[in-house]
């Protein structure tokens, strides 16, 4: 059990920090013992904790007490565990004098974290605030520079690692489904479902340029193929044939999406209502944002979306901003679809700080936002579905990937091949930490002008490779809803904690959880099992249970 001291307000964010991290904890109480307690900006109550944790970045009595020289960085610096980079977005205190190095500071290489040996008490000494780096990732975000770190997964890491080096034991419960290496959530937003609902507009005379000029030079520059030349241009010459009805409609691609992932599960966004550009953040409306189709245009093709079970979500407008607007917009796909539980994304990614609890007061069950236009990675830090501190119900699955952050030349720019090995990191990152990688490949990018289909390809089969849990983004949530239900409780005989399923809030047929029971003993249903192991590892499902012995 983990006990926690702080001095601050920001208890939601230190409760949303152990749904991440899931172990048992609590916030301090007088006399009780604890196997590791962690203090964030606090004094240090008396304790008999076998690992103290003192997390800061304001000197505090440990340091002056030893003579330990200090002093303060400021500003976005790097701090490196085994080599590993980290960033540290607040204050950061560095040390000089006793004590072993146990974070390094990039820019001095000096000591970000320092340990030593108190008696029967292992002490380490961390130079920055702990929750309001959580805090900083699950609201701000990560600049784009950074994306590609998975920043608040690194701070478990390194917290698991200071527990697990003090043969401390403790229990927790893994962000990935039993029998699964990680999570993959399949995404499409329906954005241009039919060439022949742009005549004469913008996007319509966009296409020919990029189709008829644009794969030319391209191909003057190795970027694309004689083949695909010849695929947009007699896309654009079809033109006048597909507006006349002659010809297939070559943005229609989602025949082709439910071919690729004929095994998979995948989830589309579709936009609900037609002309509607919507306001951002300014106040301002840019026209193109418009969608010239309504999700009761594109019916049939949802309901064969549905019948494949596939997912039929909101590709919000002001979903964002305006909670009735965000009601209209989900009600309008919940008519089609009859989903009671139902998610969103912001068209054009649209999001601020008061986005989460407009889009909860809308109805919604989760929220797929959280990520970036211009490049790919974790602006949240993590892979794991979280909640925002100011939301009650409402989750956040957090968007990894997207195809027009790799290909347009305004943001990666990037070939077939770097795009491939761009996404590949993610992929090793989902792979160790767990959680879910969140992909968005547009509904028309399959199609000419963009032909983005071959590295989605490729993705799939690197993807399948790997043995993850395919699933949509509402299953997708709902499996981190069941793992965060599940409870720690102790048992008062012994001190000894069970570990119990709440079964009545979770869906039935999600994939079970899996408890992992680091340097202690445990049972489930009296199986063996091995005390030399570092670790052993329980799955749970439905009515089962871990007890693991103090």
């Amino acid at each position: 059990m983990i006990g926690v001291v702080v001095n601050g307000t920001k208890h939601s964010t230190i409760v949303e920090f152990f749904e991440l991290f899931k172990t048992p904890w609590e916030f301090c109480r007088p006399g009780t013992r604890y196997d590791v307690l962690l203090c964030s900006n606090s004094l240090v109550p008396e304790n008999s904790a076998r690992l103290l944790l003192l997390y800061g970045s304001q000197q505090q009595a440990f340091e002056q007490c030893r003579g330990i020289k200090t002093w303060s960085v400021h500003g976005h610096d790097f701090v490196s565990f085994h080599g590993e980079r980290m960033p540290i977005y607040g204050s950061c205190l560095l040390f000089e004098g006793q004590g072993n190095k146990v974070l390094c500071h990039e820019g001095t290489n000096s000591a970000a974290a320092v340990s030593m040996v108190s008696g029967a008490q292992a002490v380490v000494r961390l130079g920055f605030d702990l929750f309001e780096e959580v805090h900083h990732l699950l609201t701000k975000g990560q600049p784009a520079e950074f994306a590609s770190i998975p920043t608040l997964e690194l701070h478990i890491s390194l917290l698991r690692e200071l527990i697990v080096s003090q043969g401390v034991a403790f229990v927790e419960i893994l962000p990935v489904p039993a029998g699964h290496r990680f999570i993959v959530c399949l995404t499409h937003d329906v954005d241009h479902p039919r060439v022949r609902y742009h005549k004469c507009d913008r996007t319509m005379f966009g296409f020919l340029y990029r189709a008829l000029v644009g794969s030319v030079i391209n191909f003057c520059r190795g970027r694309r193929s004689l083949r695909q030349v010849a695929v947009n241009w007699k896309a654009a010459l079809s033109l006048p044939l597909v507006f006349a009805g002659l010809a297939k409609d070559f943005w229609n691609q989602l025949d082709r999406y439910l071919k690729l992932e004929r095994d998979l599960a995948s989830t589309f966004f579709v936009i609900p209502t037609k002309g509607d550009a919507g306001v951002d953040s300014h106040g301002r409306t840019r026209a193109n944002r418009a969608s010239r189709y309504a999700s009761a245009d594109i019916a049939d093709d949802l309901k064969k979306l549905l019948s494949a079970n596939s997912e039929i979500a909101v590709h919000g407008i002001d979903a964002w901003r305006d909670s009735a607007k965000g009601r209209d917009e989900r009600e309008r796909i919940q008519e089609i679809t009859g989903t009671v539980e139902i998610g969103v994304r912001m068209h054009w990614l649209y999001f601020n700080s008061q986005a989460p609890l407009t889009i909860e007061k809308a109805g919604f069950s989760y929220d797929s936002t959280f990520g970036y236009n211009e490049t790919i990675g974790y602006r949240a830090g993590t892979n794991q579905v979280f909640k925002h501190p100011n939301v009650d119900h409402l989750l956040e699955l957090p968007l990894h990937i997207m195809d027009t952050a790799l290909f347009y030349p305004s943001y990666m720019n990037l070939s077939d091949e770097q795009a491939g090995a761009a996404m590949l990191p993610l992929i090793e990152n989902a792979t160790r930490f767990g959680g879910v990688l969140t992909i968005n490949w547009h509904d028309r990018s399959l199609g000419p002008e963009r032909l983005w289909g071959d590295p989605y390809v490729t993705l799939l089969h690197d993807l399948r490779a790997r043995t993850p849990w395919f699933a949509t983004a509402a299953q997708s949530v709902s499996w981190f809803r069941k793992r965060r239900a599940t409870s720690f409780a102790r048992v008062t005989q012994d001190g000894s904690i069970r570990v119990q399923l709440a079964t009545e809030r979770t869906a039935a047929d999600l994939p079970p959880l899996t408890v992992r029971v680091y340097n202690g003993r445990a049972s489930k249903d009296n199986l063996p099992h091995s005390r030399s192991a570092a670790f052993e590892d329980f799955t749970i499902d439905k009515s089962d249970q871990v007890l693991i012995a103090a």
